[in-house]
């Protein structure tokens, strides 16, 4: 590339002629920049794959690889830096990485929740260290910068807690639903927002301009556009809010308004001196959350902004982190001091503040540790800071380090230190079949989305019997996938507040989701006790939440979805391997009986009404535990006024048995058919009949099949296939107890004040 005038490089033009026409493609800017986005996202995941078995969060892959592309590692090698990344081009990378960082700040906003304030104590202390270790760092390593503004630097960036990173943790975990888990989340949000107002201080401190009237004016200026949001923006966004609809797509010209409205506060916000971001995340937290428009704005967003742009922001972070410059005794020293402040201004606050409160000590160090979760934000302010000239880099490298350090122990450290007492009463009713019928059956009916809830309900419907028998109670479990997107985080806030009982209409109402609106219309149509329960968690170890749920909900019954489900051309379509896992693991752990629902459009796509089943069910009856269950659960179905039970009774021929006759080969198999009658306990038993062709057995990985079962002539359209409770088989994952002093819930009753909103789905 040639220069200009002044003798500095030419600004780079945007694509090449291509390299026959004898053009180097990394001479221009949009080649470059697409391979720098392919080479920072295949690292970045290479690592969080390499770190997934440390059960780290995602941004500690992403910190190290902007190290690692930077020149501690890499970027050593001049010819590679400058190949890559030269620095004609970081102005490139640093805006699109910056517009990346400016709608992540708006999810951030959007996914903050303000039910609980708690008052954010943890961010005294360290703020005070903070303090304090500016003036050693003053007076060794960063000389010549003005007190103020590195004085307030240091202490936002010893103080602040992450919040997403912190709801990534706490998910992984599964610390979500406990007491630990609840305060971590509720501080560190009021912590998050506090760090914004405390780095709006500094930056306002760190104009170039020394007068304080400058930043008077700044922090004037910025008040003000925060009570314009406020009282202007937030009037207006609950329009559009209001004006979205639930179950219709929301209209194309009020996402494009809202985040135009986001590109524009970023404009006024660095107008004013205090940082775009700063704009970008008041807008978040101002856009109402009620309703499905905060929902849209992140599902439009989150994949492009999370996966492609916010990376970038970690390598223009990394490239400017020379781990290098930190040599000698001295500097290493400072490195140890300012991660010993950190952690013990932030762990001795906040394990301070929790014991005056009562809370016990190993939980109370388990919230320090949480509470000390650094990530983005931390970037941000250290990143700030340099470009502002009050961080040198040699300061700017301890302090990245510091971040990197303290987030990195934290899942280790919690997970030794706290491990929440997966602890229950043992109970009585553990299998659908018993000889006390009067008493009260609980279910545990788990499902993916929404797709299955007509099937969940009218399997309720179908299951509540008579009241000649126990009340049914059911808990619904919505089964959601943890992952690194943004939406995860209001995933979290639904989790927290699973398990609430729908009498509680506020509640129900600002919640606005369709799956609670829809068993709380079936719970007011019918006398079964239904509750909304959240599980949140990997795949591969959900099935501990399923199976605790069941343990300390006392269910007898556990109805988990088939990991197939049916295509509009009728064929069984795999949702995958992970569901399947799933489905084996809790049927290994489960402490009472399970079901697999294979969900074919049971009673079709809507919910269908007492007066309106109508049913034939047929129990296919060989003899053994797991019969027994399915027949005494099959009675109970049949006790419906609209269904018509059909037992079929494999008998094998005198002096064999079923077993010996299906490894024989023998196709000569009886058949013994008992009728139920519609709605009433009379029973006629038909005589035993001649079947030629043997019976084939159901495989694990393909229950049932289509066409007709026997010689009933019904057809099969949803089936469940159960297993019951062995006690010698079973292997627990809760530990039972006589006695405990952990609150297990009986079953909800409208206005039972004894019920506490933090019921949990989590252990």
């Amino acid at each position: 590339m040639g220069t200009n005038e002044t003798g500095c490089p030419a600004p780079m033009k945007a694509t090449s002629n291509g390299s026959f026409q004898g053009d180097n493609p990394l001479d221009y800017a949009l080649p470059l920049i697409i391979l720098q986005i392919c080479l920072v996202v295949v690292l970045t995941r290479a690592l969080a794959f390499l770190l997934k078995p440390l059960r780290q969060p995602r941004v500690i892959a992403e910190i190290i690889g902007g190290i690692l592309l930077g020149p501690s590692a890499l970027g050593r090698n001049e010819k590679f830096l400058h190949t890559v990344f030269p620095k004609r081009s970081l102005t490139v990378l640093d805006t699109i990485a910056n517009i990346g960082l400016l709608f992540f700040l708006f999810l951030v906003g959007l996914e903050l929740d303000f039910a609980i304030a708690i008052a954010a104590a943890g961010i005294s202390l360290p703020f005070i260290l903070g303090i304090g270790t500016s003036v050693i760092l003053r007076s060794t390593i960063n000389n010549g910068v003005r007190h103020a503004p590195f004085l307030v630097f240091m202490g936002v960036a010893l103080s602040i807690t992450a919040f997403p990173v912190l709801a990534r943790i706490l998910a992984e975990l599964k610390l979500l639903t406990t007491d630990v888990g609840r305060v971590s989340m509720s501080a560190a949000a009021v912590n998050d927002v506090t760090a914004w107002i405390l780095l709006a201080l500094a930056i306002a401190l760190s104009g170039s301009d020394t007068s304080p009237l400058v930043s008077l004016w700044v922090l004037l200026t910025g008040t003000g556009f925060v009570i314009f949001c406020i009282v202007v923006l937030r009037p207006a966004l609950a329009w559009v809010a209001r004006r979205s609809l639930d179950g219709e797509p929301v209209k194309e010209v009020y996402i494009c308004a809202t985040l135009t409205a986001v590109l524009a506060a970023g404009f006024v916000t660095d107008t004013i001196g205090i940082h775009a971001l700063f704009g970008a995340f008041v807008v978040g937290i101002v856009v109402p959350k009620e309703g499905p428009f905060a929902g849209v704005l992140i599902e439009k967003i989150e994949d492009l902004v999370s996966g492609i742009f916010l990376p970038l922001y970690f390598v223009s972070s990394g490239l400017k982190t020379d781990v290098t410059t930190i040599r000698g005794a001295r500097s290493w020293g400072l490195l140890v001091l300012v991660i010993t402040n950190a952690c013990l201004g932030k762990i001795g606050g906040t394990v301070i503040v929790s014991m005056l409160a009562k809370i016990p000590f190993r939980e109370a160090l388990a919230l320090g540790f949480l509470m000390n979760t650094k990530g983005l934000v931390e970037l941000i302010v250290l990143n700030i800071g340099k470009d502002r000239k009050v961080l040198n880099d040699q300061t700017f490298a301890i302090l990245v380090l510091m971040a990197l350090f303290t987030t990195f122990i934290t899942t280790p450290i919690v997970t030794l230190i706290y491990k929440p007492a997966r602890r229950a009463t043992p109970y009585k009713h553990r299998t659908v079949q018993r000889k006390d019928t009067d008493s009260e059956l609980r279910m545990l009916a788990c499902f993916h989305s929404a797709r299955n809830i007509p099937t969940i309900i009218n399997l309720i419907e179908s299951s509540r019997g008579t009241r000649r028998r126990g009340r049914l109670c059911v808990y619904a479990m919505h089964l959601m996938e943890l992952s690194e997107r943004s939406s995860a985080i209001s995933m979290v806030q639904r989790a927290r507040r699973n398990g609430l009982p729908f009498w509680n209409k506020k509640q129900a109402g600002q919640d606005g989701n369709s799956v609670v609106v829809a068993f709380e219309a079936y719970q007011q149509l019918s006398s079964v006790t239904v509750r909304p329960m959240t599980a949140i968690s990997h795949l591969s170890t959900i099935h501990e939440d399923i199976v605790t749920s069941a343990q300390q909900k006392r269910a007898a019954l556990i109805v988990l979805p088939f990991h197939k489900q049916q295509r509009l051309d009728g064929a069984m379509e795999s949702l995958g391997h992970g569901f399947q896992h799933m489905n084996r693991e809790v049927l290994r752990y489960a402490p009472c009986s399970v079901a697999i629902l294979v969900d074919r459009g049971f009673g079709g796509v809507a919910q269908v009404s007492s007066s309106d089943v109508s049913y034939a069910v047929v129990v296919l009856f060989f003899g053994g535990r797991d019969d027994r269950e399915a027949l005494a659960y099959a009675l109970r179905i049949a006790e419906h006024p609209g269904i018509i039970l059909t037992v079929l009774r494999f008998v094998p021929q005198p002096g064999k048995s079923l077993l010996e006759e299906a490894v024989n080969g023998d196709k000569s198999v009886r058949v013994g058919r008992d009728g139920v009658g519609r709605g009433t306990d009379r029973r006629g038993v038909h005589k035993g009949a001649e079947r030629e062709g043997g019976f084939r057995g159901s495989e694990v990985d393909h229950i049932g099949g289509e066409g007709s079962v026997g010689e009933s002539g019904v057809g099969v359209g949803d089936q469940i296939v159960g297993e019951q409770y062995k006690p010698t088989a079973n292997m627990s994952l809760v530990e039972e107890v006589a006695e405990i002093h952990d609150y297990v819930p009986d079953t909800p009753t409208p206005g039972s004040l004894h019920i506490r909103q933090n019921d949990s789905s989590f252990a």
